[in-house]
């Protein structure tokens, strides 16, 4: 028996007591100077009673269980920044309500009974509007003044109490990639890092994916995610919060990191074309690996070892510890053999840097 059943039937049985009382007494007031057409107290208390009854059977979800359970989804999809902020929010309009309350009474009626009500709901309303609008600056306030660090929200993004609050979302491509837990544990990821419920279960779908690679990727990002909530220093949480109207992960992440305003991690680059378009803020840990490659200039010499052949005749291919490919000008007679390289061009491509270098003849 569900809920809804049993509303409607509490609410069946008071509204038709409730239309048989006021049939009653509309009966009563009829038949003071009855007529012919005039219906017995009876026939009132019936019509009145049945009515009240249909209108309980068919309205009473919508006064009831239909309102809480959408409020419910609101608080299910709302963060916990969200719902801190509005609560302060509520307290300060009250506050400010209950200080105009006495001065708005003196008035004269009909406005001095009236108008502390209507500023209690006015005040309450745009309290918790304007502290959820401004959520992030305000918690980075109640950071700062905790922290004793002496930055306001004014100062930017680059105050400790917004990388302590700050949080980041993650995406299932992170996870599988593996290197997230290298890079949190150097630091340079400052706030906590956010999983939601619909990115895991994409992650477990994978690794229950009849396709061995497949299968191989989804339950590395498995381990990649073990390890993290293992580290005592990185605070990574598991949350159930869910968009509505979104079938794709992607979808989901981009419409949640901008309710939330939080960057997302990834290296996916369709899911970073598509989250900058709508304005949400990406890190790319592909971009974070090319920006931190060795910079190198033409004339430059450094040691390869040449690994293997070339697209065109002669040349030869050898990677950096980074993994940044160098192809070598006639190096293919060089195979299998470390070499002194002068660098002659730099290439950056969409793939990462690739750099162009010929044998030093002199050293070698």
């Amino acid at each position: 028996m569900s809920v809804d059943f049993i509303f409607r039937i509490l609410g069946m049985v008071i509204l038709a007591i409730v239309g048989g009382i006021l049939g009653n007494q509309f009966g009563e007031i009829a038949n003071t100077s009855p007529s012919a057409t005039t219906f017995p107290v009876e026939q009132y208390r019936f019509l009145f009673g049945l009515l009240g009854a249909l209108f309980g059977l068919i309205l009473t979800p919508y006064f009831t269980t239909r309102p809480a359970r959408a409020m419910r989804n609101a608080l299910a999809k709302a963060t916990t920044h969200a719902l801190v902020a509005s609560l302060f929010g509520l307290v300060a309009g009250l506050i400010v309500a209950a200080l105009l309350a006495f001065p708005l009474s003196l008035l004269p009626d009909p406005f001095g009974s009236v108008l502390p009500f209507v500023g209690a709901i006015l005040f309450t309303y745009l309290g918790v509007v304007i502290f959820k609008l401004r959520q992030q600056d305000f918690l980075n306030l109640l950071s700062n003044l905790r922290s004793g660090s002496g930055v306001t929200a004014k100062d930017g993004a680059s105050g400790a109490g917004w990388a302590e609050s700050r949080t980041i979302l993650l995406d299932t491509s992170v996870l599988i990639d593996g290197r997230i837990a290298d890079i949190s544990r150097t630091g340079f990821l400052p706030g906590s890092l956010l999983i939601p419920r619909f990115v895991l279960n994409e992650l477990q779908y994978i690794a229950d994916s009849p396709d061995n690679m497949r299968r191989q990727r989804g339950r590395r990002g498995m381990e990649v995610l073990s390890a993290l909530q293992k580290e005592p220093a990185i605070p990574v949480r598991i949350s159930d919060i869910d968009v509505e109207g979104m079938r794709e992960v992607d979808d989901k992440l981009v419409v949640l990191a901008r309710q939330m305003r939080c960057p997302i991690l990834t290296n996916d680059y369709n899911l970073n074309r598509i989250a900058e378009l709508q304005g949400v803020t990406v890190l790319n840990i592909n971009e974070l690996a090319n920006a931190v490659k060795s910079v190198l200039i033409p004339g430059e010499i450094m040691t390869v070892q040449v690994i293997q052949e070339g697209r065109e005749t002669g040349q030869g291919v050898a990677y950096m510890d980074d993994g940044t490919m160098v192809v070598v000008e006639n190096g293919r007679e060089y195979m299998d053999k470390s070499i002194q390289v002068t660098v002659t061009k730099v290439l950056q491509t969409a793939a990462g840097r690739m750099i162009f270098a010929r044998p030093d003849e002199a050293a070698n």
